[in-house]
């Protein structure tokens, strides 16, 4: 079972005794020396690897009236604790900025999540803390992407950020899959709100990389029913090439499977030295247009 609590944050629970929850419900759970508070999120055995966390905690029980009452004070009460935080970091001149506060439910725990450009030394921040509010402090320093699934938002598909709904962990992204993807190497389309590669690049990676399999790389020399030539271009999506042939006044655009070509001599072609006004983008400055099969 996946409990979903503030700021997004999952934990995977055993439902040893058999509580009766759906979606949605809110449920007691077993937390670090006390109890928490969360709403249910995926009810069924889910994936190995949350087993691992699931086994060491389980569900306690449905969450009452009183309990939600409780909850809801509890969120109140950390707008105030924001103040006082921010007034012992200003105090202590420490470089960090606050993100979020929570409250644990059983008040055991009160968890301040901050970014900082360096590691922070905060254990007189913590002395501060722990003397005003009479309880265990955590602090925890975070990433950008981690800021960016607490504080929640809607991304550049107008839908809410990925890594607050249905992600439970970030996976490694990476430029080569943005080109493999023939994405357009600008920062401002690649990078989400957080400032990093947004995480829905590594989703059709796979997909790219079996289409790529298929398909010769750009520069290698291939057959076509008319005449030997070089790949300047790939449609992966459509999986066609363009050929550059010759003797030929158009580029010719064909499907993969009307290509032969070795697989030892599918590497890059040295680049050419000549001067070369063509495009292959798709454009054509002075150079030759591409045609379809048979133009």
């Amino acid at each position: 079972m996946v409990v979903q609590f503030k700021g997004h944050r999952k934990g995977y629970y055993h439902n040893r005794q058999g509580v009766p929850l759906v979606v949605g419900d809110y449920c007691l759970v077993e937390a670090d020396r006390g109890r928490d508070l969360g709403r249910v999120n995926y009810v069924g055995r889910g994936s190995a690897l949350w087993w691992d966390q699931a086994r060491r905690q389980g569900v306690l029980g449905a969450a009452s009236a009183a309990d939600l009452k409780r909850l809801h004070e509890n969120r109140g009460d950390e707008w105030g604790f924001w103040d006082i935080a921010q007034e012992k970091i200003q105090g202590r001149r420490l470089k960090m900025n606050l993100v979020t506060i929570e409250r644990r439910f059983d008040h055991k725990k009160i968890t301040f999540y901050f970014t900082a450009e360096q590691r922070v030394d905060f254990r007189e921040l913590v002395r501060d803390l722990a003397s005003v509010f009479r309880t265990r402090i955590e602090l925890r320093q975070i990433g950008v992407r981690d800021e960016a699934r607490l504080k929640g938002g809607m991304g550049i598909c107008g839908r809410e950020f990925c890594c607050s709904t249905f992600l439970h962990a970030f996976l490694p992204v990476t430029l080569k899959m943005a080109k493999n993807q023939q994405l357009p190497m600008n920062p401002g389309k690649l990078s989400g709100p957080c400032g990093r590669l947004r995480c829905c690049v590594t989703y059709e990676h796979e997909v790219y990389q079996e289409l790529r399999r298929r398909l010769p790389r750009v520069g290698t020399e291939v057959s076509t029913s008319q005449g030997r030539g070089r790949v300047r271009k790939l449609d992966l999506m459509r999986e066609t090439v363009t050929v550059d042939v010759p003797g030929l006044e158009n580029y010719l655009v064909l499907p993969a499977t009307e290509l032969k070509w070795r697989p030892e001599a599918d590497l890059p072609a040295p680049r050419d030295r000549r001067p070369d006004t063509r495009d292959d983008q798709g454009g054509h400055g002075g150079g030759r247009k591409p045609r379809g099969n048979g133009a």
